[in-house]
């Protein structure tokens, strides 16, 4: 239950500003059709974060478990960092793909958009540090589409009036906690 609370409060705070929530906003605006929209989402968000969390739960079995710690716990300190950047969509990532739809573009749109996004890659540092494949790739699909959706449904009104910054900062906090406890542990680990 712990990797998917952490899992979701993680995600959901990451994705505030992010490149993906404002993909939302546009695609929202361009298509006005909420609900193929919102499918959209949903199922590339589980494609993409189901390989992510793949990916992560792979890497347990492969590297050694101090080596793992250590690569971890910098992975958190970095994102922790990260979230400090604030994200900028391209145009031709949401309009690229319009022809197929409100559906189709959304699928296709945030598959893109996520790779190598800053949750895709905390799907992994997840999935690695809790051995949880199922709850991880849940929680942080929930993560996203309690972000997203809501961007979708309100639009453009509701980011005028998020306090991006406050929240990146927050999210920044929590990566940087994760981090140095697993740090902490690596150090436990090997005497330090």
């Amino acid at each position: 239950m712990e990797a998917f609370l952490v899992a979701t409060g993680v995600v959901a705070l990451a994705e505030i500003g992010d490149k993906t929530q404002l993909l939302a906003f546009v695609l929202a605006a361009r298509f006005l059709r909420p609900v193929p929209i919102i499918a959209g989402i949903l199922v590339a968000t589980l494609v993409n974060h189901a390989l992510a969390g793949a990916l992560g739960t792979l890497l347990v079995d492969a590297i050694a478990p101090v080596v793992l710690r250590w690569i971890l716990g910098l992975s958190f300190l970095a994102m922790a960092a990260w979230m400090l950047v604030p994200d900028q969509i391209e145009s031709a990532t949401s309009t690229r793909w319009e022809g197929a739809g409100a559906f189709g573009s959304t699928l296709v749109a945030f598959f893109l958009a996520e790779m190598g996004d800053k949750t895709q890659i905390a799907t992994i540092g997840l999935a690695a540090r809790y051995d949880a494949f199922i709850a991880v790739v849940a929680g942080t699909t929930l993560g996203m589409m309690i972000a997203n959706v809501p961007a979708v449904i309100v639009g453009e009104r509701l980011a005028a009036h998020l306090p991006v910054r406050l929240v990146h900062r927050v999210a920044a906090v929590i990566f940087a906690l994760l981090g140095a406890f697993v740090l902490a542990g690596a150090g436990a680990a090997v005497g330090l």
